[in-house]
């Protein structure tokens, strides 16, 4: 029997509630250990930007923010509150797009998305805090490489996964803003098809593919699996970074 490619995808069940502070990648060796989930050479860990956020204190209490002029007229054109557009501003490089209910910006990480990644779902119950994305999702993934390396002996890959949406599709997905241990993006160009037609332009953007799949057990309201463990996909080992995902402003159609 010829060997049928599979990709195997398990949410790291009980994990507590997450609070700045935390050590999260031993709370989630220790969920992974209680489970009876052994982490794999080759395996993917796949982990919400949001418990992230949350262990490495990215809260903000609102009624410490003071709104600027122009927050205050941009939460006008958004319908949004002026302390949290002024947390958007500080968390952006440049407004492209204001609507009801939207932001867009480009965020200092360097990527388009809405309201900077500035969040208020799933935060502490209330409306008085706002989550940011963290300082540096790479070294948020690599930090996870390193200690399960460390505790299991295994060698995987990370990404810190967050949900955008699209400029020219409807729904948001997962995607990949932090990534350590695997090249995000596969170039198969001068790769054969299938009818030995060499590829011209294919670059797989792999670590955001393994994100979206990750995502689908992530969930996005109540389901309290921040955490996925991914074994079986297909990518190339190496040191990587989101800044290698990131489209040049040059090749940009879309501003």
């Amino acid at each position: 029997m010829p060997l049928v490619p599979r990709i195997e995808l398990v949410a790291i069940p009980g994990l507590p509630r997450v609070r700045p502070g935390d050590d999260l990648p031993g709370l989630l060796i220790a969920a992974a250990q209680a489970a009876g989930l052994a982490f794999q050479d080759g395996d993917v860990l796949a982990v919400a930007q949001k418990v992230v956020s949350k262990a490495e204190g990215r809260l903000v209490r609102l009624a410490d923010v003071t709104p600027s002029e122009r927050a205050l007229a941009l939460a006008g054109q958004a319908q949004k509150d002026p302390r949290v557009v002024q947390l958007i501003l500080e968390e952006s490089t440049e407004v492209l797009r204001v609507r009801p209910g939207a932001v867009i910006v480009e965020h200092r990480l360097g990527f388009v998305c809405a309201n900077a990644g500035v969040d208020q779902s799933n935060v502490l119950g209330d409306d008085r805090w706002a989550l940011l994305l963290p300082a540096d999702p790479d070294a948020s993934a690599q930090r996870l490489v390193e200690r399960v390396r460390e505790a299991t002996g295994a060698c995987i890959a990370a990404l810190i996964v967050d949900s955008h949406g699209r400029a020219w599709r409807l729904g948001t997905v997962g995607v990949a803003i932090g990534v350590a241990g695997l090249r995000p993006v596969t170039d198969l160009r001068g790769h054969l098809d299938l009818t030995g037609r060499p590829l011209q332009t294919t670059e797989v953007g792999t670590a955001d593919e393994i994100a979206a799949a990750a995502s689908l057990l992530m969930g996005q309201a109540d389901e309290g699996t921040p955490a996925v463990i991914v074994r079986g996909a297909r990518y190339v080992a190496g040191p990587g970074r989101l800044g290698e995902l990131l489209r040049p402003r040059s090749q940009d159609l879309f501003r």
